[in-house]
């Protein structure tokens, strides 16, 4: 037996376990995983050089360890990594600044990627291809029976797959890297699905959907609600099966929305670049975590586990199944909640309820038009907003892209004070010039917004650095 088909066979069996077989299982590959990171990670060894205690009894009480934060790994990253030959200075110059790169595999057998920084600051993440293979496999085993109905299954075979992936194009983001690599497997693939920019100007990017006529969309749930307007409005015209939402929070209303006006089951995911194939939904619209190659943490502010039922301040995650940039109690920062008892689904693995990120569609007047001050949230225009006519929205995503891939920022807020103006606060690395940065901040807001339709949105810089709103959540777009 190859080690791939072992490694499907095993994540087959596992689904059929029993919950203690399930944490051996865990057990026996975080004691392995930790083995490793001191071993081959300068940075791990120095983080548990003073950490009592055998692998065998910290894989059994994962508390022992200290948890670690984007920021703290960046800024050791060539330490962090295993494989002394990957360095950042070499990424960046080999890889991340090539758009024709994206979705190639570094020196032949690594996937990089960035986060997309929807907590903060954005995080280079490289990926093994054993741990892309497990991610592969938890994705089509796991949800083989609830990814698609009887009747979408039928649909999708009289019609085809043509895929449209809602994301932020220009970088290389995790669902970038993964729709271009499967998409250079074949001219076939190639074809069928394509990455549609939520960047783009909304008339285009319209344009371009009614013409490509998907069968299934998959991305941000902000760029769906945007989508559904525009269907209701009359400019676009298809008729998916499915839609496939990720990345940012959806509420059951909003949901509700684009399904009425595309016509389309909507089917929420919990991922993240870091873990990519962290849980799976099942018919009971809960997220289990794939505990036999995850571990997941529910902490409060004190990285403290909090109680079943409770919601926590941020999570914890293990990756168990990537050794070349190991994630071992990673701070992933949302705010989630585990479920008392067993799901009704009979899931061994845990379920969970998350409070993910989440962001206003934005709206600012059109350019040389009126507008009273409003704004779009889950897909409707509240109250005081003006018409359609007069107003352009803005992709909390797309906005928040467009300074984070400024040179010079750390972490960032956005906050839309009006039809025209715009707050912005900054928190900048150590060596970037403030007045430079906000200059160019300004000047690529200034050019975004124009190409838009919103052309006048006047940009203020805040004094004040970023910060968490008051139930510790950090927002980065928002309306006020």
């Amino acid at each position: 037996m190859s080690r791939t088909t072992g490694i499907a066979l095993d994540i087959w069996r596992a689904e059929r376990a029993s919950q203690d077989a399930i944490a051996r299982r865990q057990r026996d590959r975080l004691g392995a995983l930790i083995d490793y990171a001191r071993s081959a990670s300068p940075f791990y060894r120095r983080l548990y050089r003073d950490v009592p205690g055998t692998v065998t009894d910290l894989a059994t009480d994962l508390g022992e360890l200290p948890p670690v934060g984007k920021r703290e790994l960046m800024d050791n990253f060539d330490d962090w990594v295993t494989d002394p030959h990957i360095t950042l200075a070499d990424l960046k110059a080999d890889l991340l600044g090539d758009a024709s790169r994206v979705g190639g595999f570094y020196r032949g057998q690594y996937l990089v990627m960035t986060t997309s920084g929807s907590t903060g600051e954005p995080t280079v993440l490289v990926h093994d291809r054993n741990s892309l293979q497990v991610a592969n496999f938890l994705a089509r085993i796991r949800e083989r029976r609830t990814l698609l109905s009887a009747a979408e299954a039928r649909a999708f075979l009289r019609r085809g797959l043509r895929a449209a992936a809602m994301i932020a194009d220009g970088d290389h983001f995790a669902g970038v890297v993964l729709t271009e690599t499967a998409r250079r497997r074949s001219q076939r693939i190639a074809r069928r699905v394509r990455v549609f920019s939520v960047l783009r100007p909304l008339p285009e990017l319209v344009a371009e959907l009614n013409d490509f006529q998907p069968t299934m969309l998959y991305g941000y749930p902000s760029a769906m609600v945007q989508l559904a307007a525009e269907e209701r409005a009359g400019r676009l015209r298809i008729h998916p099966i499915l839609a496939i939402a990720s990345g940012e929070a959806l509420p059951a209303e909003a949901a509700a929305g684009i399904e009425a006006a595309l016509g389309c089951r909507v089917s929420l995911r919990y991922l993240a670049s870091e873990v990519p194939a962290l849980t799976s939904r099942c018919r009971q619209g809960l997220f289990h975590v794939n505990a036999d190659w995850h571990i997941v943490e529910p902490v409060d502010a004190e990285y403290q586990p909090v109680p079943d039922g409770e919601l926590s301040h941020t999570v914890l995650v293990t990756n168990l199944a990537n050794r070349v940039q190991p994630l071992i109690r990673y701070n992933l920062g949302d705010r989630v909640q585990v479920v008392q008892g067993q799901c009704a689904c009979g899931s061994p693995f845990p379920a969970l309820r998350v409070e993910g990120r989440s962001g206003d569609v934005l709206t600012f007047a059109a350019a040389g038009g009126a507008v009273l001050d409003g704004a779009v949230l889950d897909g409707a225009v509240l109250e005081g907003a003006a018409t359609a006519g007069e107003v352009v929205t803005v992709l909390p995503l797309a906005l928040g892209t467009v300074i984070e891939e400024t040179a010079g920022v750390r972490r960032f807020q956005a906050i839309r004070t009006g039809p025209r103006s715009l707050t912005v606060r900054l928190e900048l690395w150590p060596a970037a010039g403030a007045a430079d940065v906000r200059t160019a901040v300004g000047e690529r807001l200034g050019a975004f917004f124009a190409a838009q339709g919103a052309d006048g949105v006047d940009v203020q810089f805040a004094d004040e650095p970023p910060r968490p709103d008051r139930s510790g959540k950090f927002r980065e777009v928002w309306s006020a």
